[in-house]
């Protein structure tokens, strides 16, 4: 008996001690592999994006005034800001989100939580990754010929219409995501309780995944807030004040697309100036919803 377990630390510090030890340094090897291409494909993101901001606001900030912010488009050497810009993209933008946020809700919940049909399930699937990877602009042309080509002239209602196709098919996304990284248990436990569906849904199953809803909402509104293409098609640019959704209406993509290629200096600092104030803006909402949630979470 002694003699067997003598023999036991001989056999382990012998040929399988050995391919153990090769095996762990090429893990370790490999991890530390991985991890420095982690590292430095962080780095090369995060200096991307620094070079981005440092540009915007070295480029942006000279042209930032009062008078930006309160006077409307002029032609060149006219001394214009880019308030109706300003005004028409809060307005487009934000009809946009009211659209599309509850579409892309009920949508995302629908196929997480209620589809049972497979045919329909791949049917919205597809359609809702088509819509998440189709150029904008053709979203505008479709908008142009249904409802500009129709009335016979542009308007900011267009607009809006054309950035929420663009909205929903990225909250669809997120949420049905975020709502299928709910635990069953909990989904369990308040059926337990003698919780009906709905209830489940909104009060359970939503309330667990808002964070990821949240950040779903302020990807799309990232993404319709700077859109240029289907705008051009359907609410077009307009040089003075208007926010009638009936007839076209500015907003600061178009007017950075106007600008930017113009041969006028007072325009193209005006380009760099609205490029900042788009940033800075979605900056500025994504900062503000994470705050708000953080302190909801810490209230609850």
């Amino acid at each position: 008996m002694s003699g067997e377990l003598a023999g036991v630390p001989a056999a382990l510090s012998g040929a399988g001690w050995g391919r153990g030890g090769r095996l762990a340094a090429r893990r370790r090897l490999a991890d530390r592999l991985a991890t420095g291409l982690s590292l430095g494909a962080t780095g090369i993101v995060l200096l991307a994006l620094g070079s981005i901001l440092l540009t915007l606001l070295a480029r942006g900030l000279p042209g930032l005034s009062a008078g930006t912010l309160v006077r409307v488009m002029t032609p060149p050497g006219g001394g214009g800001g880019l308030a109706n810009a300003i005004a028409g993209s809060l307005v487009q933008t934000g009809l946009a989100a009211a659209i599309g946020t509850p579409v892309g809700l009920l949508t995302g919940i629908y196929l997480s939580e209620y589809a049972t049909d497979g045919r329909v399930v791949a049917v919205v699937r597809f359609v809702s990754d088509m819509m998440l990877s189709a150029p904008s602009i053709l979203v505008g042309l479709f908008v142009y010929l249904a409802l500009v080509a129709p009335v016979g002239h542009f308007s900011g209602l267009s607009g809006a219409v054309a950035l929420a196709m663009l909205f929903v098919p990225v909250v669809v996304r997120t949420t049905e995501d975020m709502l299928r990284l709910v635990p069953l248990t909990m989904r369990e436990a308040a059926y337990a309780l003698g919780a009906p569906k709905w209830r489940v849904v909104l009060q359970v199953c939503l309330r667990a995944a808002r964070a990821g809803v949240l950040t779903g909402i302020l990807l799309a509104v990232a993404r319709v807030s700077g859109e240029t293409a289907p705008l051009l098609f359907t609410s077009l640019g307009n040089m003075n004040w208007s926010l009638s959704l009936d007839a076209p209406m500015a907003s600061l993509p178009v007017a950075i697309y106007q600008y930017a290629g113009s041969a006028y200096d007072d325009w193209v600092q005006l380009a760099w100036t609205g490029a900042l104030l788009i940033t800075a803006g979605v900056l500025v909402l994504n900062v503000v919803v994470r705050m708000w949630h953080r302190r909801l979470g810490a209230g609850q």
